[in-house]
């Protein structure tokens, strides 16, 4: 039991331990309490698909904080903790060892997990999903056992962890059912440069196909069969079909939940002494007017820390941009901004698609509502200024890389 003036926290994730920043650095000296139910500190996800995929990153570079830190601010810590009920009446959170802990303020962090392939054989031992320190370990070690490896998905993390067992050469075959990867985030147009960059580096693309069953001999993997009666072998599978927000705790405390945890601007939720923040929070955001769920590293930097504030009573909102990186291969990519499928009507490329080097922007009316640069750098914050002006621009200046991006907010200085 934790004094009642205390601001409990449930997931001791990247966001939530942020949101234990904040708090310290703007002076609030009650007591803090962390829960986990990973048996590892608070660490970062991105490099799980990347640097520590890769190898190029050692282990303790992931984490958000030393192991120290929690102690010398004061931070109660607790990790194998898993949360079971909270009672927003009460103000209690209810722990999976009978526990129970008095909160002030109680802030949501539960992120998300990995949606399962709803086939036979999606649960053989070695088919692999990533979220997790442990996840990404496994994944690794496949890649030193495994000559050949199928990834089902196509999106940012199946797309990650093939260029990386590329990069330990191992051959991949992908599997997608949408016509490329890439198709509902990026559109068409930027869609076929994903799927050019991994079959130019030996990754056997199939588009457009569904998986019936992951094959197996005894307990592990070794193929995928597809609806058309075709099979794919396989030394290990790994699925990254999507992810599904943590809200079984939200939702069974009676918290509006819609696709997340629903929030508003300041990221309070209908019971405004629980808040939420990460991947886990559908939040009202004041610059597009409507709830977006955001499920990207930057959101779990950034959101945490305005909902620190609010928690204190500071008057303050989350209107940050979306933005969201990868690194696959030889390629670098920002994206800035934030596009509904299907909710743009022209992209408008500036510099050079064949050697990958260029910036996308996509317009609705004449006004930019995103940018990706690719393997071009420094121009984030003149794309997000693009982005929240809501001032149209002329198509072919935004292609003329001679034109300085700050040239079209009206601003002759700078470069861009």
């Amino acid at each position: 039991m934790a004094a009642n003036n205390a601001f409990v926290i449930v997931g001791a994730s990247l966001a939530g331990a942020k949101a234990a920043q904040t708090l310290r650095e703007e002076g609030f000296d009650g007591p803090i309490v962390l829960l986990g139910d990973e048996a590892e500190r608070p660490y970062e996800r991105p490099p799980l698909s990347k640097g520590y995929l890769l190898g190029k990153d050692e282990r303790d570079t992931v984490y958000v904080h030393p192991s120290q830190w929690y102690a010398e601010q004061d931070i109660d810590l607790r990790l194998g903790a898993t949360v079971t009920a909270i009672d927003p009446r009460a103000h209690e959170v209810t722990l999976a060892d009978g526990g129970r802990i008095d909160y002030a303020k109680l802030l949501l962090t539960t992120g998300s997990s990995p949606r399962r392939l709803p086939v036979p054989g999606a649960d053989l031992g070695n088919v692999h999903y990533l979220r997790s320190l442990i996840d990404s370990d496994r994944i690794k070690d496949s890649f030193e056992s495994a000559s050949r490896i199928v990834v089902i998905g196509a999106g940012w993390i199946g797309l990650e962890t093939a260029a990386a067992a590329r990069a330990a050469g191992v051959e991949v075959t992908v599997l997608e059912m949408a016509e490329l990867p890439l198709l509902r985030v990026l559109g068409r147009e930027v869609s076929q440069i994903f799927a050019d960059l991994h079959t130019d580096h030996g990754v056997e693309l199939r588009c457009g196909v569904q998986v019936a069953e992951i094959t197996g001999n005894g307990s592990r993997a070794n193929g995928v069969l597809l609806a058309d009666g075709s099979r794919v072998a396989a030394d290990a599978v790994i699925v990254g079909v999507g992810i599904t927000p943590n809200t079984q705790l939200a939702d069974a405390a009676g918290l509006e939940v819609d696709n997340g945890i629903r929030v508003d601007a300041h990221l309070r939720s209908s019971h405004l002494d629980i808040s939420a923040a990460g991947d886990v929070a559908n939040a009202f955001h004041p610059l597009l007017g409507k709830h977006i769920r955001v499920e990207h590293w930057a959101n779990a930097v950034n959101q945490p820390q305005v909902a620190a504030k609010a928690m204190l009573g500071q008057d303050v909102t989350y209107d940050r941009v979306p933005y969201f990186f990868t690194d696959q291969y030889d390629l670098g990519m920002e994206y800035t901004g934030y596009v509904e499928p299907g909710g743009y009507d022209q992209v408008v490329f500036r510099g050079r698609r064949d050697t990958r080097e260029f910036i996308a922007f996509w317009l609705a009316e004449g006004r930019v509502l995103a940018g990706m640069n690719v393997n071009v750098w420094d121009v984030t914050d003149p794309i997000r200024d693009l982005v929240t002006s809501g001032r149209a621009v002329d198509a072919k200046e935004l292609a003329d890389a001679a034109v300085p991006l700050t040239h079209l907010l009206g601003r002759p200085d700078g470069t861009g």
